[in-house]
């Protein structure tokens, strides 16, 4: 089967590229390190916060060869290609790696690594325009710079997507401050790709490396519960919102809210309908690892809001991305696999 895609740059012309299976394969959650902005974080903020503050000598060490390891795939592109030729994937959506958000640094170094990290996202993209597709970051602690920034990358740069954490530097995404970024992007229509970075108070989840096996879906879910009940997505029903790691834990128990909504008056303050129909307004990835919790997303949430996605090149990714779909109807597997993802980061693919 043959599709056509344009990827990077809004002056590309649609590229052929052959699919490895029935149905075209995009994965929307993947990402690209670029070693040069730690450089400048470290030489302008030697006392930096570290990316995962809760963590254990054990989960340390793991960390410490993990990355060792993955260091050509994650901050290159060959051994990608050669992943992705092996998973069957044919298309990724590069995003940053999500320890250089770098909201804690100074507006104008936010800035400027955000400048750094974009522009090596947009020249990867440009050097594979058939395979690579890219998501920006962009400096929410000074939103006015993040929205000068969220237009370059897709004005000037081609990017069709910006990443953003669950919160910055603590304040919640729904804080006043943040909502003219949302209004920009939902002008825009630029997807935004919700990717958490452990869980904010994370002192019990030191161990076992749980600050990321259950501290990302917690931080998803309550970052996502403020959204909806502080009103952001009833102010921005255009908003192209994509929440990682199958959205948290809110998915699954979204029936707790709604009932807060119908009994008490505090849960109606901002929304004027049930949660669980905002939140059936974003989309969410399928990385939940287990096809039963698959079949519920695509039995609650809909086929039409949920796109493939794996954590390349991090453990935590989905090993057989594929295979993890292959028993769900033609047509859902068309959608999830790659449809969705193209018209979210504004694909031209045809069939």
């Amino acid at each position: 089967m043959n599709e056509t895609i344009s990827t990077c740059g809004p002056e590309r012309q649609p590229i052929p590229v052959s699919a490895r299976g029935k149905h075209l394969v995009v994965d929307i959650h993947c990402h690209l390190g670029i070693p040069a902005a730690d450089a400048i974080v470290r030489a302008a903020m030697p006392d930096a916060p570290a990316a995962l503050p809760f963590s254990s000598p054990a989960s340390d060490k793991v960390n410490g060869a993990l990355f060792a390891a993955i260091g050509p795939k994650l901050n290159g592109v060959e051994a990608r290609l050669a992943d992705m030729d092996r998973l069957g994937v044919d298309v990724q959506a590069i995003s940053p790696s999500p320890g250089q958000y770098f909201y804690f640094a100074p507006p104008e170094i936010g800035r400027e690594t955000s400048r750094l990290i974009n522009d090596g996202i947009a020249a990867a993209c440009a050097a594979h325009s058939d395979r690579l597709v890219g998501m920006g970051t962009v400096p929410l602690q000074a939103p006015e710079l993040a929205i000068a920034e969220m237009r370059r990358c897709v004005n000037d740069l081609g990017l069709r997507g910006i990443e953003i954490s669950s919160h910055v530097n603590g304040k919640e995404l729904a804080a006043p401050e943040f909502r003219p970024f949302f209004a920009a992007a939902e002008e825009l229509g630029v997807l935004l790709f919700l990717h958490p970075l452990g869980f904010t108070n994370g002192q019990r989840l030191s161990e076992h490396y749980l600050n990321n096996i259950i501290g990302n879906p917690i931080e998803s879910t309550i970052a996502l519960s403020h959204l909806i009940f502080e009103g952001v997505l009833d102010s921005h029903p255009g908003l192209k919102l994509c929440v990682a790691h199958g959205g948290g834990y809110l998915p699954g128990y979204w029936g707790r809210m709604d009932h807060a909504w119908r009994a008490r008056e505090d849960c109606r303050q901002h929304i004027t309908r049930a949660p669980s129909s905002y939140l059936r307004q974003v989309w969410l990835d399928t990385l939940v690892f287990d096809r039963t919790e698959l079949d519920h997303l695509v039995a609650s949430h809909g086929a039409d809001r949920l796109c493939l996605g794996t954590d390349y090149p991090f453990d935590m990714a989905e090993p057989d991305p594929v295979g993890f779909h292959a028993h769900l109807a033609e047509a859902d597997k068309a959608k999830i696999m790659g449809g969705n993802a193209c018209a979210l980061l504004g694909l031209a693919c045809k069939h």
